[in-house]
């Protein structure tokens, strides 16, 4: 299993919001170069980077920064928020990146995530954010009437690398991850999952790790690393052991 450590970006700032919302921002530092860096020396050879003005401009709005960070980090690079044209997805993977995600696109314009992924094999990664188990979008400002598990099925053979599957409520919350929720859908969609929003600990881990059979792919992880209740190396170390 992947531990993917997460770089949020809000005004060129690395940020951890609570529950998605922008007013409740907490900054962690101001170089995403530095921090992707320091990532990669616990071990890391991945990362996964949000640009949240993106995710409600509808276009790149951290360039930048991620820019920087692609330039500084060795491993792979999985990038979201606001990359809804052929254009940008072309000009991101053009740059460096290895995997896009996308989820405002995937419930409004499923044929063009579609077309995206036959384009870019084993590169599109679709985003399931979810709110009381039905998707949201807009950066997690809109919730609609499509379930996480008919969202997932549409997807199933479209040539998409995974599903990300995001429980709004917990996320940057430290409450703990929705193991439950998250091996659920795993189990019921061909599609690798992984896992985001509220993981809290090495505990997190170890259980997402251990369903990996189940089709856990990856687990993604933020502020418990800001805040020092987990350690990445550790993470790294168990997700391989338990995974």
């Amino acid at each position: 299993m992947i531990v993917f450590p997460a770089i949020d970006l809000k005004q060129g700032q690395v940020v951890r919001l609570a529950e998605g919302d922008m007013d409740r921002a907490t900054v962690y530092g101001d170089n995403p170069a530095a921090q992707a860096m320091m990532f990669a020396e616990a071990g890391s050879q991945y990362l996964h980077v949000v640009d949240l003005d993106g995710s409600f401009a509808g276009r790149a709005e951290n360039r930048e920064a991620v820019e920087a960070i692609l330039e500084a980090f060795p491993g792979h690079v999985q990038l979201g928020g606001g990359i809804r044209t052929r254009e940008a997805v072309a000009g991101w993977f053009d740059l460096g990146v290895s995997r896009i995600v996308m989820g405002t696109a995937a419930l409004k314009d499923p044929q063009f995530v579609k077309d995206m992924a036959k384009e870019y094999p084993g590169g599109i990664v679709v985003a399931v954010d979810a709110r009381d188990g039905m998707v949201a979008t807009e950066g997690w400002a809109e919730v609609s009437d499509v379930s996480i598990v008919d969202m997932a099925r549409r997807f199933e053979d479209a040539g998409v690398a995974s599903l990300l599957f995001t429980d709004i409520g917990r996320d940057g919350l430290l409450k703990g991850c929705n193991i439950e929720a998250t091996v659920d859908l795993a189990r019921q969609t061909d599609l690798p999952v992984i896992a985001s929003g509220g993981v809290k600990g090495l505990d997190d881990i170890r259980m997402l790790a251990l369903h990996a059979r189940d089709g856990i792919e990856g687990v993604i992880t933020g502020r418990a690393l800001y805040d020092g209740r987990l350690d990445l190396a550790a993470a790294i170390q168990m997700a391989e052991r338990e995974g």
